[in-house]
């Protein structure tokens, strides 16, 4: 008991306030999935509905492995997290040094195993988090020597991030960089390894940029894009326009005109900008709120956790939607280099969708052992 009176107890429930949150937004996504590609996928497809049917289709398995997750004990996912990080080495090397990477936009970010395409980089996502968690929660003693805290996790990652490097990705290989460095930051890692690695990473990421010509001329496109507007400069400059054109209420829902041909990945990482001229800032302002209490909710359950290694994972959990979403609003408001991050429960996607209900599956499942005060 503590001085204003009040006992720990355990929740003993899942946290519903996340649950729904979640499914409003997911529902929200196959939405806008519809409106966004109904356009393009008939006129390419003949079938205006095929994005909206495939979305729908992973969105129930996503419900599925979120509840599935749910029910399992956690045990089993602690006592196979190296086979878990292991599996998707695996995929990330068949899916960029063998023919079973599918190869577009310059890049080999899908797997194709029979009819089913995956991309390898959602699912290294949380078996990262599970294997940091792991490693964070059992080395606590020795996480500020340099041989323990810091090399085996950055070894692991970099094994991931070269591969990701291979395909390439240079936006995967990003994304869980900073996955790690914040696991590392809560993790108890001495904060000048993690500046020295900041700059080194800084460095050689800045290298990577500069000799290749192709994300050269994106990253100046991204500072100007407007003196671009017709090459590299021309997505954004589209996102632009979307959000300038929703104003207050918004064009209405399906009567956005960036989509008819306008802005590319209407319906994959930029639509968040077709939501933004549809719904105006008012609807915007609604789907981000929902978007707030996701995190809310998902950072409270791993603050709220008694064992270090459910509290990392949690933590961890949360990070990965937490990452997804201020990144892909920054890429489409012009804040960041233009990359592949789709908007997590939003964007089509089978691969995205599945893994952000992967991350509330666990989420869910940390939330009954959360502790929460009472008065006595």
């Amino acid at each position: 008991m503590n001085e204003a009176g009040r006992v720990p107890e355990t929740a003993k429930h899942p946290d519903w306030w996340l649950l729904v949150a979640a499914l409003l937004l997911a529902g929200f996504g196959i939405i806008m999935v519809l409106s966004a590609s109904g356009i393009m996928a008939e006129r390419y497809y003949g079938d205006k509905y095929i994005f909206f049917k495939k979305q729908a289709v992973y969105a129930a398995l996503g419900l599925v492995a979120m509840f599935s997750i749910y029910r399992l004990p956690r045990k089993f996912f602690y006592n196979t997290t190296y086979l878990w990080i292991l599996g998707v080495i695996l995929l990330l090397g068949l899916c960029a040094l063998t023919p079973l990477g599918v190869s577009a936009g310059g890049a080999k970010r899908w797997l194709r195993l029979g009819p089913v395409s995956i991309q390898p980089l959602e699912f290294a996502k949380p078996a990262l988090v599970l294997y940091l968690a792991y490693f964070f929660s059992r080395k606590q003693e020795l996480v500020k020597t340099f041989s323990v805290g810091f090399l085996p996790p950055f070894f692991a990652t970099g094994v991931l991030c070269l591969l990701l490097l291979l395909q390439p990705d240079f936006g995967g290989a990003v994304f869980l960089a900073m996955l790690l460095f914040f696991m590392c930051f809560v993790g108890g890692t001495r904060f000048i390894y993690l500046l020295l690695s900041f700059l080194f990473a800084g460095g050689a990421g800045w290298l990577l940029i500069s000799s290749s010509p192709y994300r050269f001329k994106r990253w100046t496109a991204f500072l100007d894009p407007f003196k671009s507007a017709q090459a590299e400069g021309y997505q954004l400059v589209q996102s632009f326009y979307a959000f300038g054109s929703g104003k207050l209420f918004g064009a209405g829902l399906g009567a956005g005109r960036q989509k008819l041909f306008y802005l590319p990945e209407a319906h994959n990482d930029f639509i968040m900008a077709v939501a933004g001229e549809e719904l105006g800032f008012i609807g915007l302002s609604a789907v981000l709120l929902v978007v707030a209490i996701l995190l809310w909710r998902a950072f409270s359950i791993a603050y709220r956790q008694e064992d270090l290694q459910d509290r990392f994972t949690a933590f961890g959990m949360a990070s990965i939607l937490a990452l997804g979403s201020v990144l892909n609003l920054a890429v489409v408001l012009g804040t960041v280099p233009p990359k592949g991050v789709p908007m997590p429960f939003v964007s089509y996607g089978g691969s995205s969708l599945i893994v952000c209900f992967v991350c509330v599956g666990f989420l869910l499942n940390l939330s009954r052992s959360a502790v929460r005060w009472r008065k006595s």
